[in-house]
Formats: structure tokens, sequence, C-alpha cells
């Protein structure tokens, strides 16, 4: 059977120097991803993430630019690949109703100033998401990170 490749946007929220994430709990560990997920047919990317953060996180955002792309070539279904917008934070969705990920039990604004050292994944994001917040040089283009790559800290 042949993969399909999925578009998945992906927001970058910044508020007073933390980013905004959603926790993941597998039974075994915790740890955070980037709000957002799959684009849909006809869709465009900055219509699919602010869409897809009002369901999972119950807020209203307005995406921005693209800032940066990374893959998943194996360890799903299909070849993934996220495309990070950063996003405004406008504000809470009085009476939303939640469609949380798979394993999410809840959110958490990481400071990114320690971000290199979280459990933010892929990690590949956490020094360029630094770099970007302190207006240094960053790479848009992440390349691929899937599960058993070393971690990167720097």
């Amino acid at each position: 059977m042949e993969r399909k490749i999925r578009n998945s946007a992906k927001a970058l929220i910044i508020k007073d120097g933390k980013v905004l994430t959603i926790k993941i709990n597998d039974g075994n560990e915790e740890w955070h991803i980037m709000p957002g997920g799959g684009q849909e047919t006809e869709e465009l990317l900055p219509n699919a993430v602010c869409r897809e953060v009002a369901e999972e996180m119950g807020i209203r955002v307005e995406a921005k630019e693209l800032v940066f792309v990374i893959e998943g070539l194996h360890g799903e279904r299909f070849h993934r690949v996220d495309l990070v917008f950063l996003c405004e934070y406008l504000g809470e969705i009085e009476n939303a109703t939640l469609q949380g990920d798979t394993n999410q039990v809840g959110f958490e604004w990481l400071d990114i100033a320690t971000l290199n050292h979280s459990q933010l994944y892929p990690s590949k994001l956490r020094r360029q998401i630094m770099n970007l917040y302190e207006g240094k040089p960053y790479k848009v283009y992440l390349g691929n990170e899937e599960a058993g790559d070393p971690e990167v800290t720097d």
C-alpha cells in the first residue's frame, strides 16, 4: 500500500515569553506538542491552523506567517509535513466544545528561555523557536524527525 502525504498546520502561539503547547500523556510519560492538525481538502493552511486550535484548545488565533517546516517520514501510517505558523493569540472561545488529540491531558505555557530542555516535540523546533523569539537567525526547514532520533537540546 502506498503511503499518503498529510499536511499538518501547527500553531506557534507566543505570549509573555512563553509558548502554548498541548500536554500529552501516553500512560508512561508526558510530553508537549504544538497545537494544530490536518489540513482538509480545499482548506487553506492558515484557515486550517485557526480551525484546529479552536477545536483542540478553545481559543481564537490569527495565523501570521509560516515560520517552520518539519517532516515525519516514518512512525505513522502517512508521511507527515508539519507547517508551523506564528499565530497571534486573540482570546478564548466561550462555550467551546473541545476535540482533543489522543492522550491529550491539558495545555501548558512553556518558558521559551528554557525551551531547549523541555519535552517539546519535534525537538528540532526547540532551539529554532528560541532563536526566532530572541530575534536571532533561525532555520525554516528542519528536515525529518522521527522516534529514535537523538533529541536536540543545544
